[in-house]
């Protein structure tokens, strides 16, 4: 015991012996050579930039592009960058990056774009971003002093080379997934299988999709088994012609079946025509449109309607106005979706989306997302009441004359307005998602 108490106060004066020279080295850095001192001291002066992209890999731009400094409100950025996309003909994605300049580098904007095939990997894509994110800032670092530790490089080999595409624009994706979960008291399993044949060119617009999935729960509570399941199949296809800027014409089909909303086969043929506001040149930033459908339906029913019904040929039409705005202050959509039957006007739905994501002021922001419906059209209710299980597994479609969701949302970010460090100890890097 004496040993182990003498060893234990050896230790102790060696920490109250060494503690004070380890912090003073720990206080007293070494200093670094003066090129890095010069490097550190221009980089002071580098452009600030806000990158405004939810879908973006900011950790791996910031270690890409260390020539700026980042922040994190956009009121304190120099150069705004907001990187909106649209999906493309061939299965990938079309980044839009719009440069605003601010306080020193006002009126100083431009547009650069990077699209992605579908073949790419995550890797591809994120360094192809940050190529073109770096053509965008480097009329920006021009202009500052750390523009003399930049440098450009052409690469020789990139030819430009014409486009023969023996697939005419045509993309196909075929997929299958099975699902299986449980436990001591109950198990869930559902396969799911799609195919889908898509075309886009500046003319034509084209989507195709088969699908079909099926569903099995079983619950187990004392001595009683409940079990439940689901199957539907559905096709969908829809093609668009363009008439310029701002009209385009085409229609819709379909085919569905479907347990849960009682339909043994149902049939829609629907020609449509939509405007735009503004030209659909603008689409990854600002959209008005004005869609107007007619519905031409043939429907069988599993069971007879709670309208006496086994099978209908109805006509109905659709409206809907949808806007929706990104911009530096936030993003907002709204869409409102109106629908009748010609036989009985008194068959309708009113459908009403919106959300807002809005920056108040300097590191607060607001979001909302709202949806109301009004619901007189529900013809394929099946007549009789629901069992329990049904009500409970929501296995078949309830009579309503609306439904509603809400969520909103505040938050508030404040401290140091730079965030060019990357540290992705303990998780927190490259997308990696920690569970506690």
């Amino acid at each position: 015991m004496r040993f182990l108490f003498k060893k234990v106060l050896f230790l102790a004066l060696s920490v109250l012996l060494f503690y004070p020279a380890f912090t003073i080295a720990q206080a007293s850095p070494v200093p670094p050579p003066p090129s890095q001192q010069d490097v550190d001291s221009l980089k002071k002066s580098a452009p600030k930039v806000f990158i405004d992209g939810d879908f973006v890999d900011l950790n791996y731009i910031k270690t890409e592009i260390v020539f700026v400094n980042y922040v994190r409100d956009r009121n304190e950025a120099q150069v705004h960058v907001l990187i909106t996309l649209l999906s493309t003909g061939g299965g990938g994605l079309e980044y839009t990056m719009a440069f605003s300049g601010q306080q020193d580098f006002l009126g100083v904007d431009d547009i650069h774009k990077f699209i992605s095939n579908r073949t790419q990997t995550q890797d591809e894509i994120r360094a192809g971003i940050v190529r073109v994110l770096k053509m965008g800032l480097i009329r920006y670092v021009a202009k500052t002093p750390i523009s003399e530790k930049v440098g450009i490089v052409f690469q020789q080999d990139v030819k430009p080379t014409a486009v023969e595409d023996k697939w005419n624009f045509w993309v196909f994706s075929l997929s299958a997934r099975a699902y299986m979960s449980g436990q001591k008291s109950m198990s869930s399993s559902q396969v799911y299988g799609s195919f889908s044949a898509n075309q886009t060119t500046p003319e034509w617009k084209i989507r195709t999709s088969l699908s079909a999935s099926k569903s099995n729960d079983s619950f187990t509570y004392g001595d009683t088994t409940i079990k439940s399941s689901t199957e539907s199949q559905s096709f969908s296809g829809m093609i668009t012609k363009s008439l310029g800027e701002h009209w385009s014409i085409g229609g819709y089909v379909s085919a569905s079946k479907s347990t849960y909303s009682n339909l043994k086969l149902s049939l829609t043929a629907a020609p449509a025509i939509e405007y735009d506001f503004f030209p659909y040149a603008q689409s990854t930033r600002r959209q008005l449109t004005l869609l107007y459908r007619i519905n031409i339906n043939s429907t069988k029913y599993s069971a007879e309607t709670i309208y006496n019904k086994n099978s209908e040929f109805l006509f109905s039409e659709n409206l809907s106005l949808t806007l929706s705005l990104k911009e530096k202050w936030g993003s907002t959509s709204l869409s409102i979706e109106g629908a009748n039957y010609f036989h009985d006007f008194s068959k309708n739905h009113l459908n009403v989306y919106a959300s807002v994501n809005l920056r108040i002021l300097k590191g607060l922001t607001f979001d909302v997302f709202c949806s109301y419906s009004m619901i007189h059209d529900q013809l394929s209710l099946p007549k009789g009441e629901a069992t329990l299980e049904q009500v409970l597994l929501r296995r078949t479609m309830l009579e309503t004359n609306y439904n509603y969701y809400l969520s909103i949302g505040l938050s508030y970010a404040f401290g140091s307005i730079y965030s060019n460090v990357v540290n992705p100890r303990f998780g927190g890097g490259g997308g990696m998602m920690m569970y506690y």
